[in-house]
């Protein structure tokens, strides 16, 4: 089912910002779970959400945390695909050539793993898969995460991420934003952090289950708090405690600025933004939210949200249909916004 629902305002909005004229948000009801899908959740259910809830009670302790990237390595990218390793300024990065990748777009992935977690081992099938459906490379980087570093430095290195795109010929015309749950969140900041340097914006954004807001009351008050196959009620509080405990940390060291969230931020003169997510997740809420500040903003935004589907579903393309469905259109996204150009990086 495809809907162009009218402009619904949600409190706490950046009121006071004079916004360009508001548009709709194009959502589409995905509906129909598979048995592999429902299969994945009841997994999850029982093997990394009891990991996260015991982190939640116990964020002091040090967890191996660089251990979910090594693990990682158990997924390589699909057959055909070509990786580069990159030194950028602050991390490393992957350049990442599905196949059949041209060079009339390219992709600059950030991942998820709450900042604190996972990396290029962990994302590397999921992006060679987007690269190969999307023919077109993609820089995922290894931005610097929890609890050595904040969200501030994370965004620095994707912009270096960005700018590594730039000296390499391509045009920001040609360049889109991708990233899922926390790189998600980056895939907004990013962005913004670009206007602000006085660069040209990127062509669009692509955010998968993204995480768009810190504060996690609009979370825990919806109904997906108690049927989230990943999160426990207290993952996002303590995600939130930590994160302000080094945002102060940072802030007292090194004179580093207050955090903003991307569902707070002046989000006009976004680029046109493709936001997927599961009906079930608990992040539902932000996926929602960032799609309604960003029509607020005059964005021209899609929103899917897949029935039943588990936080990053499209991580399990290999099991799941449905996340094989979504990276197809997160192509279709990208090949109708990003058109081609005569003259292609060399």
């Amino acid at each position: 089912m495809t809907s162009t629902r009218p402009l619904r305002l949600v409190e706490g909005g950046n009121a006071s910002a004079p916004f360009a004229a508001p548009t709709t948000v194009r959502r589409q009801q995905l509906r129909g779970a598979s048995v592999q899908s429902r299969a994945l959740d009841r997994t999850l259910r029982v093997t990394i959400r009891p990991v996260l809830e015991a982190w939640s009670r116990s964020t002091g302790l040090r967890w191996p945390t660089g251990i979910v990237d090594h693990a990682g390595r158990l997924l390589p990218a699909i057959d055909g695909t070509r990786v580069t390793h990159v030194r950028l300024d602050h991390c490393a990065a992957d350049w990442v050539r599905g196949p059949g990748a041209g060079d009339e777009r390219v992709i600059l992935y950030l991942h998820g793993g709450a900042f604190l977690c996972c990396g290029l081992h962990t994302h590397r099938r999921l992006v060679s898969q987007i690269s190969a459906s999307a023919k077109a490379p993609a820089l995922m980087v290894d931005y610097r995460m929890f609890p050595q570093h904040t969200i501030s430095d994370a965004i620095t290195d994707g912009m270096d991420g960005y700018r590594w795109l730039l000296r390499r010929g391509y045009r920001p015309s040609q360049i889109i934003v991708a990233g899922d749950s926390a790189g998600g969140y980056l895939s907004f900041m990013v962005p913004l952090a670009i206007r602000a340097a006085g660069l040209p914006r990127p062509a669009a954004v692509v955010a998968l289950s993204p995480l768009t807001e810190l504060d996690p009351r609009h979370k825990l008050e919806h109904r997906n708090a108690r049927r989230c196959a990943l999160f426990p009620r207290h993952a996002v509080p303590a995600l939130t405690a930590l994160s302000d405990r080094l945002d102060a940390d940072a802030e007292r060291t090194r004179g580093q600025a207050p955090r903003a969230c991307p569902v707070d931020s002046d989000l006009r003169g976004m680029p046109p933004t493709l936001v997927q997510a599961g009906s079930h997740e608990m992040l539902l809420t932000d996926a929602e939210l960032i799609a309604e500040r960003l029509a607020e903003a005059g964005v021209p935004t899609e929103l899917q949200v897949w029935d039943r589907q588990v936080h990053v579903f499209q991580a399990a393309f290999d099991l799941v249909p449905e996340g094989r469905r979504a990276i197809e259109e997160i192509a279709r996204f990208i090949r109708t916004t990003v058109p081609p150009r005569l003259s292609a990086v060399r």
